[in-house]
C-alpha cells in the first residue's frame, strides 16, 4: 500500500464512509486546523518543558485525534474511539487551576514572546482559537459534537497558562501590554 492515493489531486478529499468532498469543506476546514494545532503541541512537547507537562500535552493530542476523527466520521459510525466527555473537560480544568498557582495574576494582556517555547504556545493558543472558529460550521450540523468546542476553548485557556508558567520557569519578563503608549 501506498501513502498517495491522488485523489486530492483534484481538490478534493474524502471523509470517514467515502463522501468525497472539497478540501475547502467545512468539515476539512475544522479538523485541518485541529491537525495544525496538534503539530504545534508536538512542538512543544519536544521542547525543555517538565515530563509532566509534556505527558498533559500528550494526553491533549490524543484528544485532539479523536475529536479530528470523529468531525470526519460524517456516518457517525465511530464508536471508537469514543469521543472526550465532561470529565476530560473537568479534568483539563483542573490542570489549568495547577498551572495557575504557579504564576501571578494579571489584570491586563501579555504580548506574546519572551522564550522560544513560550512563544510557541502563544501560537498553539491562536490556533486553538482559530479552530473553534472552524468548528463551529461542524457543530451547527452535528450539534453531539460541541464537547468538542468546550476542548478546544479550555485548550487556549491552558495554553495560555502554559505560555505563563514557561515564562517564569524560563525567567523571562512578560510584556504587558499598555494601549495608552
Amino acid at each position: 500500500m501506498t501513502i498517495y492515493t491522488r485523489v486530492g489531486d483534484t481538490g478534493s478529499t474524502n471523509l470517514l464512509g467515502g463522501t468525497k468532498v472539497p478540501k475547502n469543506d467545512y468539515r476539512i476546514e475544522a479538523y485541518g486546523t485541529i491537525d495544525e494545532l496538534n503539530s504545534w503541541l508536538g512542538l512543544i512537547r519536544s521542547q525543555d518543558i517538565d515530563k509532566y507537562d509534556g505527558e498533559v500535552i500528550l494526553k491533549l493530542q490524543g484528544l485532539l485525534m479523536t475529536v479530528s476523527s470523529h468531525i470526519a466520521d460524517e456516518k457517525k459510525t465511530l464508536t471508537r474511539p469514543a469521543m472526550p466527555d465532561e470529565q476530560d473537560i473537568v479534568w483539563l480544568e483542573k490542570e489549568i487551576d495547577r498551572l495557575e498557582k504557579y504564576i501571578p495574576s494579571l489584570k491586563s494582556f501579555i504580548i506574546p514572546g519572551g522564550d522560544t517555547v513560550v512563544a510557541r504556545c502563544h501560537l498553539a493558543r491562536s490556533v486553538s482559537r482559530r479552530a473553534e472558529r472552524r468548528l463551529v460550521p461542524v457543530i451547527e450540523k452535528v450539534p453531539e459534537l460541541n464537547i468538542s468546542m468546550k476542548l478546544l476553548n479550555r485548550l487556549s485557556d491552558y495554553l495560555y497558562m502554559l505560555a505563563r508558567k514557561l515564562s517564569k520557569n524560563f525567567n523571562c519578563e512578560e510584556k504587558i501590554w499598555n494601549p495608552l503608549l
